[in-house]
């Protein structure tokens, strides 16, 4: 162990080819995660922000929030029920917002939420029809608390009396409204698609000491099946592209990590035959195998760290750089952890192909190929 961390120290350089590959596989490996975590926060915010036990749908929408309406009489069902702590409706509409000071034809695009129940991600729904809180991402297109955003065909105006955090939608800037305001803005600009009063796309339940999923079950079988009530996590994976996206930045993450095994135990491997006459000595000496794979396997994570900590810090600085509203990319502590990890893994995994060549050294025979 010693001689290893001696090695380390006096010759740097014979370990600079794979510190600079594996930084390159860690910068890569931040950066993929932290993508797929600033799309996936961009596509879910304002899922998330609704702190939900339960999300109930129509159940002709497929579970899609745009497709859904929820009555009255299904509304009142669903709060008469036992284990039902508060309920509230929600309602969507995605449209085009024109910015004061800017052409008719520059549209912002935008998704406008009525909402009737405040959470930690969500203040108390506007008083005023026509007032919205806003997501700090319209700052990146120059929105200003007082300005007003005219939505949709009709040119529906909307005023932001403040910011909000972390609450996209489709990956679109939102604005959140009562559902008063909600419901005049639908009928204005999708008159295909108007909606009465006490209608709204989905109901967001606040479950009191029952569990989601029996409850989940006894409001679909209240509302006679009229309903399709997720839990939160379901209803995030139920938003279109959400699982596949995932899906395949994790399959391309994987590939990533099978690249840093391969480069690993191709430098290591290399550096072992290098030795290979190092390692006689050692063994006539008493050096067992199990030490000088130990050593091996040392200098490996010492390496795979240097990396990963080059890695870190890139992707903290992109964070840090990277303006509200621009790129999708989040640092995020346990994302910058797991990544470490995997590549701790690949770095063991690839020692390991190196572990067979150290035992098989037989100190006779290896110190007399090094004469």
């Amino acid at each position: 162990m010693n001689l290893a961390l001696k090695e380390l120290r006096r010759r740097p350089g014979r370990f600079g080819v794979a510190t600079i590959i594996l930084t390159l596989i860690a910068v890569l490996l931040m950066f993929l995660g932290g993508l797929l975590d600033g799309l996936t926060a961009g596509n879910t915010g304002a899922i998330r922000a609704q702190q939900a036990g339960l999300i109930v749908y129509s159940s002709t929408s497929q579970d899609s929030l745009p497709r859904s309406r929820i009555d009255p009489e299904q509304r009142r069902q669903v709060g008469d029920l036992d284990g039902i702590g508060a309920v509230g409706g929600l309602g969507s509409v995605q449209l085009g917002g024109r910015i004061e000071d800017r052409g008719p034809r520059d549209l912002v695009p935008t998704v406008l939420f009525g909402y009737e129940a405040a959470s930690n991600g969500l203040p108390q729904p506007p008083t005023k029809p026509g007032e919205a809180w806003a997501d700090d991402t319209l700052k990146a297109e120059g929105v200003e608390q007082g300005d007003v955003i005219r939505v949709g065909p009709s040119r529906s105006p909307v005023e932001v009396i403040g910011f909000v955090d972390d609450t996209r939608y489709a990956g679109q800037s939102t604005l959140w409204a009562s559902l008063k305001t909600w419901r005049g803005v639908q009928n204005e600009n999708r008159p295909d698609a108007r909606v009465g009063p006490g209608v709204s796309q989905a109901l967001v339940v606040q479950a009191s000491g029952s569990d989601p999923a029996d409850l989940a079950d006894r409001i679909d079988e209240a509302t006679g099946g009229s309903t399709s009530s997720l839990t939160e996590e379901e209803a995030i994976d139920a938003l279109p592209g959400v699982a596949a996206q995932e899906s395949v930045f994790n399959q391309i993450i994987s590939l990533t990590v099978l690249i840093a095994i391969i480069v690993v135990a191709l430098f290591f491997a290399l550096i072992t035959v290098e030795r290979i006459g190092l390692y006689g000595v050692l063994k006539a000496l008493g050096a067992g195998s199990g030490r000088l794979f130990a050593g091996v396997l040392l200098q490996a994570v010492i390496v795979t760290l240097i990396a990963c900590g080059s890695g870190a810090l890139a992707a903290v600085v992109l964070d840090t750089v990277l303006p509200v509203g621009s790129i999708p990319f989040i640092a995020t502590g346990s994302r910058l952890v797991g990544s470490t990890f995997f590549l701790l893994v690949a770095a063991v995994i690839g020692c390991a192909f190196s572990l067979r060549r150290v035992l098989r050294v037989d100190p006779a025979t290896a110190m007399g190929g090094a004469r």
